[in-house]
């Protein structure tokens, strides 16, 4: 049975079980379950020892918040110490100098982090079949993908390895994977949570969020990540709120909009049975639905991986064999450096997006594919806008089908990057949107639902998502 965060604590509390005997039974499944190759790194030992330290601070009544929450971490995020491979083979083996901020705050409120998980290397995948350390499959049915590219935290989560975890999302990469495992996914608004240790893919697009089983999980591990940071300037320096005690279920008058451009073709029938079944729901408990456009939603693909890509290629010139990580030992000048450490280093959609991006920053190419882009993001992000003047919060399907089969979209790039487009518009806005599981198609695979928030109001969305 998969246990949330606040019914370990209860049972910690109880006396009926101990942190220590949680970790246990986590370190257990996680060998039973070693087929769907969802951790990269586990700290066994470390995780016991600290079960205990936590376990006589609850005790002691000395704990911090998350005392109890068994944590799993995205293999994208740096834990001093602690090696860090983005998925890639270009990073093997590389050792963290520091914690990121929100591993600083988690140990500081006692969260207890049983190991690294499996991801699309440098989070540029949609289905996890491009880590360097083999493909993650989805524990309701191994043949299918788990979505990607936070692929390994969503499958912790699901197939009962940890109570939460962490994942990055850059297009969808947190939300798309809790949908297809049939879990809760947060993405924040932008500049909620620091990036500082957060091995950048796209600087103006990543966010770091959780995944859990349940909305006051999300809630609480939300509450403790967020807040400014001065050693990251996109931080934003604004309030967070106690989110766990803002899940009051009342939702009676709120205004969820229904976008007319993400109900149509291309959206999987039983998809959208279930979400209007789930409106009708929301209607029962007071809420007002209303429909909106959003007009620019058929840009939102083509604007995403123009921009995602020159940001890309652009932040992995930094692994060029000289510094740190793979080195070519068969080089013989600088050149042959660069080149032979690159290209057996990095995977092939990573030289797909870095080659894209290059091509769309360079001379003759800039005005017309980056720049145009940039417009593009504007209009989306107006689009938004208006749409949040009429309404709190808008309700959308997370991904078009249930998870696809392994190998299915590998040989087709665009068809697989179609399965972030109800997604990626979130990132291009900077706004908050989380999935929730609502169901299960006819062959059992989970279908999600999305709610988006405005910028820097998640505590709207959690409330909704804690009804379900």
């Amino acid at each position: 049975m998969n246990k949330t965060f606040k019914e370990i604590k209860q049972s910690i509390l109880d006396g009926q079980t101990s942190l220590k005997n949680e970790v246990k039974i986590y370190l257990d499944n996680i060998k039973n379950r070693s087929d769907l190759n969802a951790f990269l790194q586990i700290y066994e030992s470390e995780a016991l020892e600290q079960a205990e330290i936590i376990d006589n601070k609850i005790k002691e009544g000395s704990a911090g918040k998350l005392a109890g929450l068994v944590i799993a971490i995205k293999d994208v995020i740096c834990i001093k110490d602690k090696i860090v491979t983005c998925g890639s083979k270009i990073l093997e083996n590389f050792i963290s100098l520091y914690d990121a901020t929100v591993i600083k705050k988690l140990k500081e409120n006692d969260a207890l982090i049983i190991g690294k998980t499996n991801m699309d290397e440098f989070a540029m995948g949609s289905s996890n079949e491009n880590s360097a350390y083999g493909i993650v499959k989805n524990p309701l049915d191994k043949t299918k993908v788990p979505g990607g590219s936070s692929g390994g935290s969503a499958v912790a989560v699901a197939a009962n390895l940890s109570t939460t975890s962490l994942g990055s999302d850059t297009g969808g990469s947190i939300r798309q994977p809790a949908s297809f495992c049939g879990i809760f996914g947060l993405k924040p608004t932008y500049g909620r949570v620091s990036r500082f240790g957060l091995v950048a893919y796209a600087s103006s697009f990543d966010t770091i969020g959780p995944f859990a089983n349940s909305a006051y999980d999300i809630a609480a591990v939300l509450e403790v990540i967020a807040g400014y940071d001065p050693n990251d300037s996109t931080s934003a320096n604004i309030p967070v709120p106690e989110y766990t005690k803002l899940l009051d279920k009342n939702i009676s008058n709120l205004r969820i909009g229904l976008p007319k451009e993400y109900l149509g073709e291309g959206l999987s029938p039983e998809i959208r049975e279930l979400i209007e079944n789930k409106i009708d729901f929301l209607k029962s408990k007071g809420a007002i639905i209303k429909s909106i456009s959003l007009p620019h939603t058929e840009y939102t693909i083509a604007s995403y991986y123009i921009l995602t890509t020159a940001e890309a290629s652009s932040n992995l010139a930094r692994y060029d064999g000289a510094r740190y990580g793979f080195r070519d030992k068969s080089a013989k000048d600088l050149e042959s450096l660069y080149t032979l450490s690159r290209s057996k280093g990095f995977g092939k959609e990573v030289k797909r997006r870095i080659m894209l991006g290059t091509f769309v920053l360079s001379a003759g190419y800039y005005d017309a594919y980056y720049k145009k882009a940039q417009r593009v993001r504007r209009l989306i992000k107006e689009d938004f806008d208006k749409a949040f003047s009429e309404v709190d919060c808008i309700l959308t399907p997370t991904t078009p089908t249930t998870a696809f089969g392994i190998g299915e979209k590998t040989d087709d790039p665009l068809t697989m990057y179609l399965s972030d487009i109800y997604t990626v518009s979130a990132n291009l806005a900077g706004i908050p949107g989380i999935n929730i599981p609502i169901g299960k198609d006819k062959n059992g695979l989970p279908i999600g639902m999305q709610l988006l928030g405005k910028q820097f109001d998640e505590q709207t969305i959690l409330k909704i998502a804690d009804l379900f």
